[in-house]
């Protein structure tokens, strides 16, 4: 099959088998499997040579590893050190020993290959157990944190355990860079990424556009993993490490969001390869066995986080919980094992028996979850609740930070109230920064920047940026997708208010029209009026004029008929006047 005939069978089987198993709740890794296995060798065979295609759709593990670094900040990771360490590494060290262990008495495996099978499926899937916990509504509360800690650690634990994998194959592998090729390639990627990177990025958001910004993300994470493999050391952690330099970066959003379609496209194609890998012969042959081991795989890694989580103090019923949520095997096993099989440290067939394993966990985490949350239900447990947000988390976020949007965060600066800034100009995101605040780069009237930006999580959103069009159609977005959420709006014209109103938005600032009436009290007194009649004067023009603007917003009128309002209105101004004047209206 053609190239291009070959691509469309990997697209129509993702768009056909994802959306059905997300309905299913089975998510979409699952997903993505199925669709291979069935495209694949082992049934219809539509697809030649999984295996070339495996190895390019790796590219969908760098650019995961990437973005996992990105969202870690050194800084959270730092504060959150105790509980990463206590229970993420808890769940790490006793499910790889317990399944190790298992691996080696029960079926007599070398010790070697046991240790790499243990450490491969105690890694949970990240993205499956965090979209269940989002679902069941447990993701903030304290049980959810201690999982999302064991996730955090498992998500870190990867490169060494790569690493791990490599260094054991390295006598059967042809020698590589010396050992100080190496550690010279990792320092540069630290000089580059730490003071080279922004300033890059900086000058592209001056003088390129939108593809170029996508060209120049896809360089940064291509060219380290490449480089990284050059020196001696696996992809994934030059990826890995490029992400984490950029952590804290006014870039990080962007990049995040260039990132995520090819991302997602890579590994989707990575996982529909796996499944074109899988085995299913085997399963065939020794279905006891490989329904035994998943069954076993989702009892032993839920048992380790459910003591775990006890001696946390965290109750059964949640304790249970998450343990299941986080029972499976996750998508880095797969990584794990192609990866252990390719070098030659596990054997091919153990290596397609522990994806296998794997991928039949996977789908059984939801109906059990999905069990679970029926009994506890019906023994009149305590329903699964929220928690209120942190806090210290933002729940402002300002669209724009030209010198209407500087004011708004001078002031919550000054007040040290969190906020999110996006915005295009990368000299006033560098100044903001020095004083603590979140700004960063990129264009705010996308829907995919605000949802990386975190706009999920704001009350408030202040759009404050100079282009009409654009400011519109953050409304429009913001009002469509997150109707929750507060808008402020800067009104330039008459007219940006009734697009505003017909975008849902009705609390809005006047750009000109306050310091206006200052000018007009200050012309009022240098004329001869006194204070007070020039402040009443002023104040009775403003209670007009802001009734006809919003009589026009009202009623959505066009440009024509708010000239026409506004000319019937000059004649109820001077009326107005006429009655102050005479001390009727004061």
């Amino acid at each position: 099959m053609s190239l291009m005939g070959s691509a469309v069978v990997f697209l129509v089987a993702a768009v056909v088998a994802v959306p059905i198993f997300r309905k299913l709740k089975l998510g979409a890794i699952l997903g993505y499997l199925v669709a291979g296995v069935v495209i694949g060798p082992s049934v219809m065979d539509w697809v030649n040579d999984p295996q070339t295609i495996l190895h390019v759709a790796e590219l969908g593990v760098v650019f995961l590893l990437f973005i996992i670094g990105l969202e870690l900040d050194p800084k959270q990771l730092w504060n959150m050190r105790k509980r990463i360490m206590l229970t993420g590494g808890s769940q790490l060290v006793f499910s790889t020993l317990f399944i190790a262990l298992m691996c080696y008495w029960i079926l007599s495996l070398s010790a070697i290959t046991a240790v790499i099978v243990g450490l491969s499926v105690a890694l949970s899937s990240t993205a499956f157990a965090v979209q269940l916990m989002e679902e069941h509504r447990v993701l903030k509360t304290p049980p959810g944190q201690q999982g999302f800690s064991i996730l955090l650690m498992q998500d870190v634990a990867v490169i060494p355990i790569l690493l791990l994998v490599e260094s054991l194959s390295a006598e059967e592998v042809a020698a590589g860079p010396a050992w100080w090729v190496s550690v010279l390639a990792l320092c540069l990627v630290l000089v580059v990424g730490r003071f080279l990177i922004n300033p890059f990025l900086s000058l592209i958001s001056l003088y390129g556009n939108a593809e170029v910004m996508t060209a120049s993300a896809l360089l940064i994470v291509i060219a380290t993993a490449l480089g990284m493999q050059e020196a001696g050391l696996s992809m994934g952690m030059g990826a890995f490490v490029a992400g984490i330099l950029l952590a804290n970066s006014s870039f990080k959003h962007q990049l995040e969001m260039e990132i995520a379609p090819f991302k997602g496209l890579f590994l989707g194609l990575f996982f529909i390869a796996i499944g074109m890998n899988l085995n299913l012969a085997l399963l065939v042959a020794e279905p006891l066995f490989i329904l035994g081991a998943s069954v076993l795989l989702v009892l032993v890694k839920g048992g380790v986080i459910f003591t775990i989580l006890r001696l946390a103090k965290q109750n059964t019923t949640d304790s249970v919980r998450i343990g299941l949520m986080l029972s499976q095997g996750g998508e880095f096993a797969f990584v794990v094992m192609s990866q252990a099989a390719s070098t030659g440290v596990v054997d091919t067939i153990i290596s397609q028996q522990v994806t296998l394993v794997v991928g039949i966990s996977m789908a059984l985490t939801s109906p059990l979850v999905i069990l679970h949350s029926i009994w506890f239900n019906s023994k009149n447990c305590p329903a699964v609740y929220d928690v209120e947000p942190n806090e210290k988390d933002p729940q402002v976020l300002i669209a724009g930070l030209g010198r209407f949007g500087q004011v708004s965060a001078r002031i919550l600066t000054a007040n040290k109230i969190p906020f999110i800034a996006l915005d295009k100009d990368p000299e006033q995101i560098d100044f903001l920064k020095k004083f603590g605040s979140k700004v960063f780069y990129g264009d705010a009237s996308r829907l995919d920047l605000l949802r990386t930006a975190g706009i999920s999580k704001v009350k408030v959103l202040l759009i404050a940026i100079d282009n009409e069009q654009e400011a519109l159609k953050i409304a429009y977005l913001v009002r469509e997708h997150f109707p929750d959420i507060k808008i402020i709006a800067r009104a330039r014209n008459r007219m940006s208010i009734v697009n505003y109103a017909r975008a849902g938005v009705h609390t809005y600032v006047r750009e000109v029209f306050p310091a206006g009436l200052d000018a007009a009290k200050l012309l009022l007194q240098e004329y001869g009026f006194d204070q007070e009649e020039a402040v009443r004067t002023v104040e009775l023009f403003a209670k007009h004029d802001n009734r006809l603007v919003q009589v026009s917003a009202n009623k959505n009128f066009n440009l024509q008929q708010m000239i026409d309002i506004n000319e019937q209105g000059k004649s109820e101004l001077q009326s107005l006047f006429e009655r102050d004047k005479k001390g009727i209206e004061r």
